[in-house]
């Protein structure tokens, strides 16, 4: 198993409150979040991690001190979206292994990530079923199959909250690749990475929804969901 952790993003809707630094590195019970992942990933034994940086990205290689990790760098963070992260870091898209994708500034609890790998069936991505009407990116599915995603789902067509989460096997890496290469060339950066697993619904594809309902995650989008993951972890 790999990871790839998107990090370049500048993060506007809170950045007033983090002087500068990405929000992957608000501070998480002493440590900023970025450590505490690779950390979640070294305690289940997956070493393989790249990150791609944008937006102030010293503060997180001062965070990461003494990991080894594959490094890439977007410098389009500001003009483009995720699709351009994904784009820097095709080398490592290569279907030589499992892969979980994420943004680096989701805060997950330890048994998260245990769900996470036990599952087989990919493309796969997170959803908190207990996340309707304060949800942010929300899904509907059915069966665990994915069949409408976006922010204006409606309460009654929303089933859960997207995490922020994916996992894909080898093979599914092989079009995902061929996919982001496909949006940079055409120049679709409004594209997030996300995009190129949902429009595989489109090409008759099943996308795997994995419920961690009950269980504690967020997504550093606001102050307010900063508050919470501090109250987690001091409890």
């Amino acid at each position: 198993m790999k990871v790839l952790i998107m990090a370049a993003g500048v993060g506007s809707r809170i950045s007033r409150h983090l002087r500068g630094q990405p929000k992957c590195c608000v501070d998480v019970n002493g440590k900023p979040l970025i450590r505490y992942t690779l950390e979640l990933f070294k305690k289940k034994g997956i070493s393989n991690i790249a990150i791609v940086t944008g937006y102030n990205e010293h503060y997180i290689h001062q965070s990461l001190d003494g990991f080894l990790y594959t490094r890439y760098f977007n410098p389009f963070f500001r003009v483009a979206n995720s699709i351009s992260s994904a784009w820097f870091a095709q080398v490592f898209l290569k279907p030589d292994d499992d892969m979980i994708i994420m943004n680096a500034d989701v805060f997950i609890e330890e048994k998260i990530l245990g769900l996470l790998l036990e599952e087989t069936k990919t493309p796969l991505m997170i959803s908190d079923s207990t996340r309707i009407e304060e949800a942010d990116y929300r899904f509907n599915w059915e069966n665990n199959s994915l069949k409408k995603y976006g922010k204006d789902l409606s309460n009654e067509e929303t089933t859960g909250e997207y995490v922020g989460i994916a996992r894909l096997n080898k093979e599914d890496l092989i079009d995902f690749r061929e996919q982001v290469n496909e949006a940079v060339i055409t120049e679709d950066y409004h594209c997030w990475w996300e995009d190129i697993i949902y429009r595989s619904i489109g090409q008759g594809k099943t996308v795997y929804i994995k419920d961690i309902a009950n269980n504690f995650w967020a997504e550093v989008d606001y102050i307010e969901d900063y508050e919470r993951i501090k109250q987690f972890v001091q409890r």
